[in-house]
């Protein structure tokens, strides 16, 4: 069985003084056992630090997006060995907030997810339709499309894919049991035929309004291989329920 992995992103979220509830977490990640990793990716500004917190405990640090280039003249940015250098051993990529507010192609998703792992980083690629595009049935359409586009034949075991329904994120709303588990059991089979065996190892997320309410039952599912967390990430006390939750699968 594969191991559990609950990641929470901070997205534009967390200073100093928010450190607490990251110390809480890493503190409660050593009772996820061996079966669940445990990873937060905080902005940028935050990462040495909570890297530094969380030595020592099973808690992991990544980050939430890199340049595609190792160095250069792109201010305002940063590069993947950068991030690895501050203590991340991970790197959200394409987010659809950043394929939006960003304009952010499946190519460039794709360079990025490159250079994280030319840095040694583990690269989280997101992808995920909009609401309209799942009326229209597009979803699966749409999400093949993105991971064409978006996921490098570099080595699985540095590959994280997260299916994030874009309308499910922050709303509240989520997709049905069923709609999850048949486009998770389509994204196994397109990374199956795409990396032969190595397709089999890569986990796949779930992120989309996953709370302590619903997460026993998601990742129940098939082919459901932890949740990548927005806004239940960002106090310990729902974070570790949900990580609770992937202890008990």
């Amino acid at each position: 069985m594969m191991r559990k992995l609950i990641a929470g992103n901070w997205k534009m979220n967390g200073t100093a003084a928010d450190l607490g509830e990251a110390r809480d977490i890493a503190d409660g990640a050593r009772d996820a056992g061996s079966d669940v990793t445990v990873m937060l990716c905080p902005p940028a500004t935050l990462i040495d630090r909570m890297a530094g917190m969380a030595a020592g405990t099973p808690l992991l640090i990544g980050g939430q997006d890199c340049h595609a280039s190792q160095t250069g003249a792109h201010t305002g940015d940063i590069s993947a060995r950068m991030l690895a250098d501050a203590g991340a051993s991970a790197v959200i990529l394409g987010h659809s907030e950043r394929r939006a507010d960003h304009g952010e192609s499946n190519g460039a998703v794709r360079a990025k997810a490159e250079a994280a792992v030319r840095a040694g980083l583990t690269a989280i690629i997101c992808v995920g339709e909009t609401e309209a595009q799942r009326d229209a049935g597009e979803a699966l359409a749409l999400v093949e499309a993105q991971l064409d586009g978006s996921v490098p034949q570099l080595d699985p075991s540095r590959l994280v894919i997260a299916y994030e329904p874009v309308w499910a994120i922050g709303t509240g709303k989520t997709p049905t049991a069923d709609d999850i588990a048949a486009m998770h059991h389509h994204i196994r089979g397109w990374l199956t035929g795409r990396l032969s065996a190595g397709g089999s190892e890569i986990a796949i997320l779930y992120g989309g309004s996953m709370k302590p309410g619903n997460a026993a039952e998601i990742l129940s599912l098939a082919d459901v291989d932890g949740g990548l967390i927005g806004g239940a990430s960002l106090k310990a006390a729902d974070f570790l329920a949900i990580v609770a939750a992937a202890k008990m699968k």
